[in-house]
């Protein structure tokens, strides 16, 4: 499965009621109600009650809940059945079980996001990917240095990254998610973050503030340059029928023209 999915996932604290409606109309392609780590352990009962309160099927939203074996988990899902909810972020998942849980209390017509920030959950990736209804894969990055002893945030991460862009490609689910940038007020970080992830093969990004989501935007969706190279390749291919034809210089085959398929479907549909 690829594209037809968000680039942008912007999270806001479960206990900022009042940022909710803000947070819909910051331009990310998706919102996720923080439950878990945004709220303090006194707040979690009023954090739910509030999201419970402000939900409308006018502005559809995803809830990271607490975690399956945290004491707050089974009232987080039974609230997730509310039909503006559209999906659940599952923090730290790590068994199929868990998400097998979860489909037959919510149903199967909305999405489990796993969040893979455990050794366990990486290894178990491919279980999770392949369980019915998770669409897609989100890289926790920061809890998964903490959990692995690991000190950096490029290429310490380079293997584990790529495994879930492989483990999302042999599902058939869409490319996976990449982590914050926890720097807010670089432009520059969060572009060069971006476009990492985007050049490993990850289709969109964990957004922390509001600011941040029209660069990612920016940085998952084609670029001019790639939007004209693709038309010439497809202008090419249509005028050259089953004949060999080079664009630039260089041979075009299917690979180059699925290629360029794939980069005007996303400018067609705004990656979304």
């Amino acid at each position: 499965m690829r594209s037809s999915a968000p680039r942008s996932y912007l999270f806001v604290p479960g206990n900022r009621p009042e940022r909710f409606t803000k947070a819909c109309s910051a331009g990310a392609d998706a919102v996720i109600i923080d439950l878990e780590d945004a709220v303090p352990f006194s707040e979690k009962a009023t954090a739910r009650a509030a999201l419970a309160a402000w939900l409308s099927s006018s502005q559809p939203v995803l809830v990271r809940i607490n975690g399956t074996q945290s004491e707050w988990f089974r009232d987080d899902v039974e609230l997730c059945r509310h039909p503006a909810v559209m999906g659940i972020v599952l923090p730290k998942a790590q068994e199929a079980e868990e998400i097998g849980f979860i489909a037959e209390r919510i149903g199967m017509d909305k999405s489990i996001l796993p969040l893979i920030e455990t050794a366990r959950g990486m290894w178990q990736a491919l279980d999770l990917a392949q369980t019915p209804p998770v669409q897609r894969l989100l890289f926790g990055s920061i809890d998964f240095q903490l959990d692995l002893g690991i000190d950096g945030e490029g290429e310490e991460l380079l293997y584990f990254r790529s495994r879930l862009v492989l483990v999302s490609r042999v599902a058939g689910i869409h490319s996976p998610v990449d982590g914050v940038c926890q720097t807010i007020d670089s432009p520059e970080a969060l572009r060069a973050d971006s476009l990492r992830a985007k050049h490993l093969g990850f289709g969109a990004k964990l957004c922390i503030h509001p600011k941040q989501v029209a660069q990612v935007n920016q940085c998952f969706s084609p670029t001019p340059e790639e939007v004209a190279w693709a038309t010439k390749v497809m202008k090419a291919a249509a005028a050259a029928g089953d004949a060999a034809v080079a664009v630039d210089g260089k041979m075009v085959d299917r690979p180059i023209i699925l290629k360029a398929q794939e980069i005007l479907r996303m400018q067609s549909s705004g990656a979304l």
